[in-house]
């Protein structure tokens, strides 16, 4: 019997509640499924800081690094908003991926035809929509140095973030994201601004350069962020993969979700280098909503993120495709029986909350898997 373990961060806000749909998930594939789920979960967050003071623990990073997968929740809130900038909430969050090397950040965009209404745009725009964005994790403006505010001798001050790009860096995430497209439309878009930033002129070399050496199978399209933003509104179901820095790809990735209907909808999957040994890729899996504290403990948050981020960690890191088909199966057909929590609410559908909504999707997959 496979056995796969699993780290689990709920995090703060919402995310001990949608985490707990999830809990239900791994508890009905443990019975119905030939694989057996060993879950562990520990603090990262605000919730961290609150007991050590830290966001991340050394104990906790030990243990992210020894886990097949993370599922991680959300982090951060008003509560820690005054608390020094080097032990935010968020910094546990970015030292994961940093030291577990995750920079392979999958972040699909999917419309489901039962919330095509539920889109800022005109159905026919974004009915059957499905566009990954696939964002590099580890580098750019997010981890350069020098990164810091100075007082300058006329007492104002200065804000420096720096945006650095190795041509390594570049590559890999150029090949995981033709490995991708050939596995969809075969499309990649390079979203960069090669015309005022130098990391895009080396972004646009090094892409090009390994699209001409390995992947001349598949259709590359390069394109300026600004205008690649534009086009997601304009006609957003010209894309199919989507390639682009730290920076662009969390405005753009938060941009395609809302095509979708909601921030609730939608998972991520954050993947490192396949280890030389096993094949296995270290992974941390999270839906790309926040924390929404105004809203947690109230019952109402929207949990398929999370269980689509747990959908992703079937597919990618428990070899386990079926299931995950079967969830995202579940998932639509769930919608279409007219489930809606709070967010995505429209007229004449059934208002559940978090726990009503998870119990019906496992209801669903249950009666998929028979």
């Amino acid at each position: 019997m496979a056995t796969h373990n699993l780290l689990l961060l709920p995090g703060d806000g919402i995310g001990p509640e949608v985490m707990a749909e999830v809990d239900r998930l791994v508890a009905f594939l443990a019975k119905k499924s030939k694989v057996e789920f060993k879950t562990e979960q520990a603090l990262c967050g605000g919730c961290s800081i609150d007991k050590h003071g830290t966001p991340l623990t050394e104990e906790v990073l030990a243990k992210a690094k020894a886990a097949d997968a993370i599922i991680f929740g959300s982090v951060g809130g008003p509560k820690w908003d005054k608390v020094a900038y080097e032990i935010r909430p968020e910094a546990g969050l970015l030292r994961l991926r940093k030291e577990l090397d995750l920079f392979a950040n999958l972040r699909p965009a999917i419309c489901y035809p039962a919330l095509a209404e539920a889109s800022s745009l005109k159905r026919e725009l974004v009915e059957g929509l499905d566009i990954l964005i696939l964002r590099e994790l580890t580098g750019g403006t997010y981890f350069g140095e020098p990164k810091e505010i100075v007082t300058l001798e006329n007492g104002q001050k200065r804000a420096v973030d720096t945006t650095v790009y190795t041509t390594h860096e570049i590559e890999r995430i150029a090949r995981v994201a033709f490995d991708l497209a050939r596995k969809r439309k075969n499309k990649v878009h390079s979203a960069e601004k090669r015309n005022v930033m130098k990391t895009g002129v080396l972004w646009n070399q090094v892409v090009t350069a390994v699209h001409a050496a390995e992947a001349k199978d598949v259709e590359l399209q390069h394109i300026l962020a600004d205008a690649c933003s534009m086009q997601l509104v304009r006609n957003p179901k010209q894309f199919d993969v989507i390639v682009c820095d730290n920076l662009f790809g969390d405005m753009l990735s938060d941009q395609a979700a809302m095509l979708a209907g909601s921030l609730g909808m939608l998972p991520s999957a954050s993947l490192g280098a396949p280890d030389p040994k096993t094949g296995l890729r270290k992974a941390l899996y999270e839906p790309i909503h926040g924390s929404a504290p105004d809203i947690a403990g109230k019952g109402i948050a929207n949990p398929i993120a999370q269980m689509a981020s747990f959908g992703m960690a079937l597919r990618y890191s428990c070899n386990m495709v079926k299931e995950a088909d079967l969830l995202d199966k579940a998932i639509a057909n769930t919608l279409a029986q007219g489930y809606r929590t709070a967010d995505i609410m429209q007229p004449n559908m059934r208002s559940v909350g978090t726990t009503e909504m998870g119990k019906a999707i496992v209801t669903e997959l249950e009666r998929l898997i028979g």
